[in-house]
């Protein structure tokens, strides 16, 4: 017989205030939530968000959890908004600090970092596909400063880089970090990458070492990319976790 404890934790939705809103990018914003019930979670899980219009018609996305876990009882969501979306339109055009939406999760066992798996760690994000890297990036930060990890991030443009001063603060402040930028449809800045990633840019991460523990998230394309380009540069495939979503 299967002990009560070990039996999978059933989700259920529950009301979260919505405490803070930021413009991240021109089309990304993020969303501090505080959930009523919320007994944690790890860095790379997610969130399913759900919407309920009055005549009972209902819309539910998935988003990472673009903050640490750090015991604030809060979760913070970056939202793209996607054009003739049900979800994303209603965040960037209705909701307002004090309104209540729903939520369940945490969710997701694989592609998650703590201090336990250690590192090197690298990180690949396309667009949004930044989210959970940024919670893994954070907790790092908070708990385990010393583990060496570097963050490929590719965006379209300067603009569309997700908490964009952050990251260069981090860049600049933390000696155990890398951060690596390639802007795909922007004439390179100084210090900044023109192009897709490739295979030099992943050499350019990696060095010599091997024994890296990789993270790649975003749309399906970029994933199978970068997760080919990590594997010809002499990764491991069982030392790679991925995350996709559509498009």
């Amino acid at each position: 017989m299967l002990d009560a404890s070990a039996r999978p934790r059933r989700l259920e939705w529950q009301s979260a205030v919505v405490e803070a809103i930021e413009a991240q990018t021109p089309t990304v914003k993020s969303f501090r939530l505080r959930p009523e019930r919320w007994g944690g979670f790890r860095a790379g899980q997610h969130v399913d968000v759900r919407l309920t219009a009055p005549d009972g018609y209902s819309a539910q996305r998935s988003y990472s959890i673009g903050s640490a876990p750090d015991g604030s009882g809060t979760i913070e969501l970056a939202i793209e908004e996607m054009r003739n979306g049900e979800v994303s339109p209603f965040f960037h055009e209705v909701v307002e600090v004090g309104d209540t939406i729903e939520l369940r999760g945490p969710i997701g066992g694989h592609f998650i970092w703590d201090v336990s798996i250690g590192g090197p760690i690298l990180l690949i994000g396309g667009g949004s596909g930044l989210v959970p890297l940024m919670s893994m990036l954070r907790h790092r930060a908070i708990v385990a400063p010393e583990i060496p990890a570097v963050l490929i991030y590719s965006a379209r443009r300067y603009d569309d880089l997700i908490w964009r001063e952050e990251l260069f603060h981090r860049r600049d402040k933390d000696r155990n970090f890398r951060l690596i930028v390639n802007l795909t449809r922007e004439s390179a800045r100084p210090g900044l990458h023109f192009g897709r990633i490739d295979a030099d840019r992943i050499l350019e991460a990696i060095a010599e070492e091997t024994s890296w523990i990789t993270y790649i998230c975003g749309s399906n394309p970029f994933v199978g990319a970068a997760s080919d380009l990590a594997i010809a540069a002499g990764l491991a495939p069982e030392t790679i976790r991925t995350e996709r979503y559509g498009g």
